[in-house]
């Protein structure tokens, strides 16, 4: 995705790239199997997102957000309230179960547009931002933010 404003020379924003990153390919899985009208392979796949957006959504919300949020309010309760959303839809499919609820797999998909628009959206607009207003104790807090949350992708070098 974006590599033009040097943000993801910081060790939290890579991180947090490289989740995106993931979760856009899932979501590819996610269009084969709307296709297919496999609902229990949707029901997995969004389980696999799940699994990324977990500590991924801490670090952001508890974390990076914080740090933005006197400076941009309303676009931080803006992509906090689209979590919410996104984490809704996606809850419907955990524990194992596929969502039994016919419109769950449009549903999905919708809230998987919602997700890529928001991945533009911080990337573009909140990655950037964050590099050229935050300073070394928030960037601090960040980090202690994600060695707490961890998170499920291999390490870049690994």
């Amino acid at each position: 995705m974006c590599e033009y404003c040097g943000c993801q020379s910081l060790a939290s924003i890579d991180e947090l790239t490289r989740e995106h990153d993931e979760v856009v390919r899932l979501i590819s899985h996610l269009r084969g199997a709307h296709q297919d009208a496999d609902a229990a392979r949707m029901a997995r796949v969004a389980r696999e997102i799940t699994a990324v957006l977990g500590p991924h959504t801490r670090v952001e919300e508890h974390g990076l957000f914080p740090a933005m949020a006197p400076d941009f309010p309303e676009q931080i309760a803006a992509l906090e309230a689209e979590h919410r959303h996104i984490e809704s839809v996606l809850a419907e499919a955990a524990g194992g179960v596929t969502p039994s609820d016919p419109s769950w797999p449009e549903r999905l998909m919708g809230a998987m547009a919602v997700l890529r628009d928001h991945i533009l959206k911080e990337q573009d607009g909140v990655f950037p931002a964050a590099l050229a207003t935050l300073g070394t104790e928030e960037w601090e807090a960040v980090e202690k933010v994600r060695a707490r949350a961890g998170g499920v992708l291999p390490g870049p070098t690994d």
